[in-house]
């Protein structure tokens, strides 16, 4: 257990980057504003699951090996911008018709709330656990500042790591899942002030902006 003072560091570390804008809150954005909030908080949920296999990984060594072998840490990264650049192809080549069937009235659920789309849940947090498993600088984060907070003294550092995970992962989950309802709610109270013509148009260009959100997120990605 930490004491009180370098856990409100730790934990002003984690609200610090969890409010930088990045490929997960992207994602999370992205996906609520397009199918609603619960869609969002599945893709949340994917993400939580990829931040806590990174501290696994962090605890067992392995952000220590992909900061040493540079050819691994350009691998990793490649495949990472990879799936970024994917995910912007489907934004950007989604027509405003299949936009218009993903979401139900007013931002309400749509077909992958109901029998209709039983496939969607699975989707929506399997594209949250790989957009941040994918990213090696989710890895070296846990890498780096988890280990700041062990100590040999207070026992075995394994779980040390995985308390100080948990804690990780449960600040983003918290963090995700306003964005999620954020993101929702801006875009249903947008939707219940413009007419039909508008709404295909918002719909269109909110999808061209987070498509060149990824893309942008892509590229930085790739150039490290």
């Amino acid at each position: 257990m930490l004491d009180p003072t370098p856990l409100s560091l730790y934990l002003a570390a984690l609200v610090a980057v969890f409010l930088a804008p990045g490929p997960d809150m992207a994602l999370v954005v992205a996906t609520a504003g397009d199918r609603g909030t619960r869609a969002g908080l599945r893709a949340g949920l994917g993400i939580a699951c990829a931040r806590y296999a990174h501290v696994l990984a962090a605890g067992l060594g392995l952000a220590t090996l992909l900061a040493t072998h540079p050819a691994l840490h350009t691998a990793v990264r490649a495949v990472g911008a990879a799936y970024l650049l994917w995910l912007a192809w489907k934004m950007l080549r989604a027509t405003p018709g299949r936009a218009e069937a993903a979401a139900g009235p007013s931002g309400g659920p749509g077909p992958d709330e109901t029998a209709q789309g039983r496939g969607k849940p699975r989707a929506d947090m399997l594209r949250g656990f790989l957009t941040n498993l994918l990213n090696p600088k989710a890895l070296l984060f846990c890498g780096l500042l988890l280990p700041q907070f062990v100590a040999p003294e207070r026992g075995p550092l394994l779980p040390q790591f995985l308390f100080l995970g948990g804690i990780l992962v449960g600040v983003g989950l918290l963090f995700d899942a306003a964005y999620s309802l954020l993101a929702s709610g801006l875009v249903r109270r947008l939707r219940q002030g413009a007419g039909a013509g508008a709404d295909g148009k918002m719909r269109l260009a909110r999808r061209w902006l987070m498509g060149s959100v990824f893309a942008a997120l892509a590229a930085r990605l790739a150039l490290g």
